[in-house]
């Protein structure tokens, strides 16, 4: 039986480690760009406001930005948002929009 040195096994550790870290990550990643895809859709707001309204509300609420966008994801499937993230929300919105949709007449 080939035994594996111990800086070996050290070193598939770490990879292991950083292979799960890049997963969640990445998961995180889809989920903050489909709240986003909320904030243009219903708020009309360019791509970069709809960033911009998830981080205010994240750092008004104190709850990481990846767990308020789960929460507009929810919202989004049930109808249901925590009054204070929607206060928030609504606050955030209405710094950053509505932005004129293309094509549209000026209002």
């Amino acid at each position: 039986m080939t035994r594996v040195p111990p800086d070996a096994t050290d070193q598939v550790q770490a990879l292991q480690d950083e292979v799960a870290q890049l997963k969640e990550a990445l998961a995180s990643h889809a989920v903050v760009d489909q709240a986003i895809g909320m904030m243009v859709a219903l708020g009309r707001v360019t791509p970069d406001q709809g960033w911009a309204v998830l981080k205010q509300v994240s750092q008004h609420t104190n709850i990481k930005l990846r767990n308020v966008a789960e929460l507009i994801l929810i919202w989004g499937r049930r109808g249901e948002l925590p009054p204070e993230i929607r206060v928030e929300l609504e606050d955030a919105l209405d710094r950053h929009g509505p932005t004129q949709i293309p094509g549209a007449p000026p209002q």
